[in-house]
């Protein structure tokens, strides 16, 4: 079983910047090659949609394109740890942000793909 545990949301100004982080434990998959980890949001009234993921093996990200360029993700695999630097934020982005994690291959854009989730962290972005 893996347990993932985010912190780093909060309130912050429009074009200022905020750093999620999420802590997998039970990581007994990282080893697959296809291991990968993602952010997801979700607004309220909204459907939760797809941020950005990193496949742990080779780094590989995919981004959705309303955060490119503004949004990074990173990988600490010493601590099982994914990041997620957020910068030049819009009030738009403002949601629960949900790390995710998956061990098969798939479509990482998809909900549907990942198995473990965390509980998620509040942004909340003023104008």
């Amino acid at each position: 079983q893996v347990q993932l545990v985010e912190s780093g949301g909060g309130l912050v100004q429009a074009g200022g910047s905020l750093r999620l982080s999420c802590a997998a434990s039970g990581h007994t998959f990282a080893t697959f090659p296809t291991y990968t980890m993602a952010w997801f949001r979700q607004a309220p009234g909204k459907e939760r949609e797809f941020v950005t993921a990193i496949m742990w093996s080779d780094s590989s990200t995919w981004y959705a394109d309303s955060v490119k360029g503004r949004f990074t993700i990173s990988r600490d695999n010493a601590k099982y740890m994914v990041s997620l630097q957020m910068s030049s934020l819009k009030p738009e982005d403002t949601a629960v942000y949900y790390c995710a994690a998956s061990g098969v291959y798939g479509n990482v854009r998809s909900p549907g793909h990942y198995d473990y989730w965390g509980q998620g962290t509040q942004v909340t972005v003023s104008s």
